[in-house]
């Protein structure tokens, strides 16, 4: 009973326990939560005196703005009226002009009409005129028109026929200059080298004994080396001298290389020469390929079939009066290109049709046919364009020229081959030729002075205008021009130009 007691009054102390710690925690939480409610009432009325401040402000600012546009719109409503007022009175004198106008169409229209009613007049007086006058002269109009038209052609043909002259010759003078002008540059721009070429190949020895080994016992040495290369070889009394002969170039060349190797390496016997000269000309098939390769690089041609290449190389070895083929190609087509740049024909086609206008020589010794017919063929079969092949076929004037660049290709081979020195002839035989057509056009009656120009290509004859009649100097080109050819000896052709001149002179006092 005790027991119970004891645990009753244990259980009700604890529970007066719990109630008044309840009681307690629910006052300081009472507590605490007034002080932060007077905390919060602070910051609340701190921002909303903030807020009115900003607030404020911003009325404050906003009034400025306002005022400032208000003013701005002031000002751009004045500057509105303003214009409107300039505009209104441009518009004012825009009516007093069109006005103006106006009026004054009206005055001209006026005064077309009484023009145009002025000149009816006049036409009817004029045709009234006319046809009193055809009524006292007999004349129609149209008789006395071609009479007038024929008295004045009459007093007036010696002048008309002096300021025609005149003016042919100022056409002509300014047309000479230019062409001469285009040529000397082109002359200036393109500088080929040119190599005379001749018959004989000169090879220097080490010493007099190798002649004996190169004749061999009995010849038997120079028999097979000439057999096999085509020349011949000609050792003399010349000291340590010998000379191979051959008008081929190429046989001559492929003999030499091999007489060198030969003598450098001193076996000499026909097995020793029958090795060295195939050595000799497979390196000439390759000197070939470099030359035609160079000709494509010096001109800048491309998309050249390859054994239009190698042909080109072969020219190398070829000649024309002494002048290197190759070179003279190689010249003719930078002479070409720069005439055709300089009056806007096509560079390309000029330049390579230049470049192969004789490449017919390379194979013409082979082929029968002219050099330009076997060019053609040869540039035809390798698809050349037919607009190069037309240039290149007229440089002999073998063809009609069919196009521009065909008479650029026959200047430039003209220039290319006939200035002294590019082909070989000697200064006297020169100087003799040009002499000899001089005195040959001199003999002909009637002659009063001649002058053989472009290094022997022309001959210009001035005759004497009261000897010789225009028919007369056509028929004495005609006989200059046989004279040369049945006497003189000469390369190419030689244009024979005979000048009839009739001067007058008055001397004013």
């Amino acid at each position: 009973m005790d027991s119970i007691i004891v645990v009753f009054s244990v259980t009700l102390a604890l529970a007066f326990g719990s109630v008044l710690g309840y009681l307690a925690r629910q006052s300081i939480a009472r507590h605490q939560l007034g002080s932060t409610e007077a905390e919060l009432q602070k910051k609340i009325d701190l921002a909303k005196k903030q807020g009115e401040e900003i607030l404020n402000k911003a009325k404050e600012e906003a009034e400025g703005v306002l005022a400032q546009t208000r003013r701005e719109r002031e000002t751009r409503r004045q500057e509105l009226l303003k214009a409107e007022q300039t505009l209104i009175k441009r518009e004012e004198v825009l009516d007093n002009h069109s006005k103006n106008i106006e009026q004054k169409d009206q005055e001209l229209s006026q005064r077309i009409g009484e023009i145009k009613k002025d000149q009816e007049e006049i036409k009817k007086f004029r045709e009234k005129y006319a046809e009193r006058l055809e009524e006292i002269s007999s004349f129609s109009k149209e008789k006395a028109k071609e009479e007038l038209f024929k008295t004045i052609e009459q007093d007036n043909q010696k002048d008309l026929i002096e300021r025609m002259k005149k003016l042919e010759e100022q056409n002509r003078e300014t047309l000479e200059k230019r062409a001469k002008e285009i040529v000397a540059l082109s002359i200036q721009k393109c500088s080929i080298s040119q190599s005379q070429e001749l018959t004989l190949s000169t090879i220097s020895l080490p010493n007099e004994e190798i002649k004996g080994r190169i004749i061999g016992k009995e010849g038997r040495n120079i028999r097979a080396f000439e057999k096999l290369t085509g020349v011949e070889v000609i050792v003399d009394d010349s000291p340590e001298v010998i000379v191979i002969s051959c008008f081929d170039p190429i046989r001559r060349q492929i003999a030499k290389v091999a007489l060198e190797k030969l003598i450098q390496d001193g076996r000499i016997q026909p097995a020793r020469i029958e090795e060295e000269i195939g050595k000799a000309k497979e390196k000439i098939k390759e000197e070939i390929k470099e030359a035609g390769d160079m000709a494509i690089f010096e001109t800048g041609i491309i998309g050249l079939d390859a054994r239009i290449t190698q042909l080109l190389g072969r020219l190398k070895f070829r000649t024309s009066y002494g002048q290197n083929v190759l070179l003279h190609s190689i010249e003719v087509s930078l002479l070409a290109g720069f005439l055709a740049s300089e009056i806007g024909a096509d560079v390309r086609v000029a330049k390579t049709a230049g470049l192969l206008h004789d490449i017919g020589k390379a194979v013409d010794r082979q082929i029968e046919g002219s050099h330009v017919d076997i060019g053609a063929k040869i540039l035809e079969k390798f698809g050349v364009e037919e607009e190069v092949i037309k240039a290149m076929k007229s440089h002999h004037e073998d063809y009609p020229y069919e196009n521009l660049e065909a008479i650029l290709i026959q200047a430039s081979d003209a220039i290319s081959g006939a200035r002294p020195g590019a082909r070989k002839d000697t200064f006297e035989n020169y100087v003799k030729r040009l002499t000899e057509l001089e005195d040959l056009a001199n003999s002909f009656k009637g002659v009063e002075k001649s002058y053989a120009i472009q290094a022997g290509r022309e001959l210009r004859v001035f005759v004497r205008p009261g000897e010789v009649n225009d028919l007369e100097a056509r028929q004495l080109a005609k006989d200059i021009a046989e004279r040369i050819q049945e006497e003189i000896k000469y390369p190419g052709e030689i244009i024979v130009t005979v000048i009839r001149e009739t001067r007058v002179v008055e001397y004013a006092k």
